[in-house]
């Protein structure tokens, strides 16, 4: 079955913040030519926006994109969403995908080809009103289990609503486990006996070597315990966020692993709105989600893993990453953090909650403990029938000269005695 994957995701632990151990599994390594082609073809959708909320539909010619239009698909969202239309798709997928023109509709699509599995994320692109990255593997109609990884981007006719997605994929089917077994060894094999390879020189902008630092920065950065938080614009950190986050939001594949690994990227996101609070604000208002000075992490997980995701989750991570920012965690140590602290997500949720939670007041203390340690301002000597130590309430009037004239002793009202005492000991 499908098993949808962060990008960066290298293994599957089921333990789901346990304490179970997982199951290691190979990792989806489709490549990173594949990679950068999907970010080539963000870049793409990005400089069709031209101010807009989506780009305009007419803008698109995937037929005359040599680079990654082979590899894409057009749905048509005009008539409902039950079944989009297939305007265009790219000669290598429908080659892929066996399929001949008289299929327009994804219901014709038939269920284990690659085109069919779109019906898995597509959704989400009409919840988040964001491209959404994805990486998954099925069992294909030739019975060879196949990964692939795509990037899904809304486009508009009429610049408000989302009619139309344009998404790229790309795929790679597995040998059976003997074979891989034979090709790894023979690879390692091949590594031991081959030279250590001498010290490459500079890569200077005009030299032989130009291009290829470029290449490599196209990539989204890999993000992990250890490694330097990702760099570039908010959105591009709030895609890469949100790449990951769409693994969190299948069901199947919610682990602990992929959970640390998306908060860790929200964390990362926040960080970088701190430090550009115009675009994340222009963010916010485009997903129109309102900031919440009680609550500043909530519309960050909202962005990431989007408004209409589980409130009780929403509620539980923004926890997690105001947790972090009262501790000081740095962009790129989220996943440090929770690793290491005890009880994990839960863990941190509860600390949180604890550190919100108001300190109970202490109770007040004894009026009479109060009094008793006070200077006499005055002595006078009347008949009250009270025991030495006990208070009783005096009635005075004024007088001249700032003296007081007392008229009555009020005895016997202890409950008028003690309201005069607490107030006099306050």
């Amino acid at each position: 079955m499908d098993n949808v994957r962060g990008f960066e995701e290298d293994r599957v632990d089921h333990d789901h913040d346990t304490g179970a151990s997982g199951v290691d599994e190979p990792r989806l390594d489709i490549g990173t030519d594949e990679r950068r082609m999907h970010v080539r073809a963000y870049n793409h959708w990005v400089s069709l926006l031209r101010g807009r909320a989506y780009p305009s539909i007419e803008d698109l010619d995937p037929a005359n994109i040599a680079d990654f239009g082979p590899h894409s698909v057009l749905l048509d969202f005009s008539n409902g969403i039950e079944d989009p239309a297939i305007p265009y798709l790219g000669r290598l997928l429908r080659e892929e995908c066996a399929l001949d023109h008289s299929v327009t509709h994804i219901a014709q699509v038939p269920s284990r080809s690659l085109l069919s599995r779109l019906t898995d994320h597509y959704l989400q692109i009409i919840a988040n009103r964001a491209p959404i990255g994805f990486e998954a593997e099925f069992v294909n109609t030739r019975g060879h289990n196949t990964m692939y990884r795509g990037i899904l981007m809304p486009f508009s006719s009429d610049e408000d609503s989302i009619d139309y997605i344009y998404g790229v994929i790309n795929w790679k089917e597995l040998v059976d486990a003997e074979t891989q077994a034979k090709l790894d060894a023979e690879v390692d094999a091949s590594r031991r006996a081959a030279p250590k390879p001498a010290a490459s020189a500079p890569a200077w902008a005009d030299g032989p070597s130009a291009g290829i630092e470029d290449a490599a920065e196209e990539a989204p950065p890999i993000q992990g315990i250890g490694t330097s938080p990702p760099t570039g614009s908010l959105t591009d950190q709030l895609m890469l966020a949100q790449q990951t986050a769409a693994a969190v939001r299948a069901a199947d594949t919610r682990t602990r692993s992929t959970l640390y690994r998306a908060l860790a990227r929200a964390h990362d996101f926040a960080a970088a709105a701190d430090a550009d609070p115009v675009s994340y604000q222009a963010l916010l208002d485009h997903a129109g989600i309102a900031v919440q000075l009680r609550a500043p992490m909530t519309p960050v997980v909202k962005l990431v893993f989007g408004a209409d995701y589980d409130k009780t989750r929403l509620t539980e991570y923004a926890a997690v990453l105001s947790h972090a920012r009262r501790a000081g965690v740095p962009a790129g140590a989220l996943t440090e953090f929770l690793e290491g602290f005890e009880g994990g997500i839960k863990g941190v949720v509860k600390a949180e909650r604890d550190a919100k939670r108001p300190t109970a007041p202490s109770a007040p203390a004894d009026p009479a403990t109060v009094l008793d340690a006070r200077p006499t301002l005055a002595r006078v000597s009347i008949d009250t029938g009270l025991h030495t130590g006990d208070y009783v309430v005096l009635l005075a009037r004024a007088g001249d000269g700032g003296t007081l004239d007392i008229v009555a002793a009020v005895g016997g009202d202890t409950a008028l005695t003690q309201r005069a005492m607490r107030q006099a000991a306050s």
